[in-house]
């Protein structure tokens, strides 16, 4: 089970990992926004669910499940929140091989 474990947790910092890379390489907030989302939910998945395999059955378990299923319920909502406000905001989606 520790084997099952460790390797979700590599996973999931693999995902993590290239989201920030997403973060630094992207050139828009709309583009950013839409790679770290998608790229976070799956990382956080891994490595919350590789932590409750490695923790086992108990309330630490429980605790990080009911954490990885908020995590599911509001990061849509964040990553939804932060376009809006950008596109409010008036900003605009670059076209493609438009440099800031």
């Amino acid at each position: 089970m520790d084997i099952i474990a460790v390797a979700l947790i590599l996973v999931g910092m693999f995902f993590l990992l290239v989201a920030a890379i997403g973060m630094l390489r992207l050139p828009d907030v709309f583009t950013r926004s839409h790679a770290v989302s998608l790229t976070d939910s799956l990382g956080a998945f891994c490595v919350l669910m590789g932590l409750s395999l490695y923790h086992g059955f108990g309330t630490n378990m429980l605790r990080i499940l009911v954490v990885l299923f908020l995590l599911f319920l509001l990061n849509p909502v964040i990553a939804h929140a932060t376009i809006r406000a950008a596109y409010r905001a008036g900003l605009k989606p670059q076209a493609n091989g438009e440099k800031e």
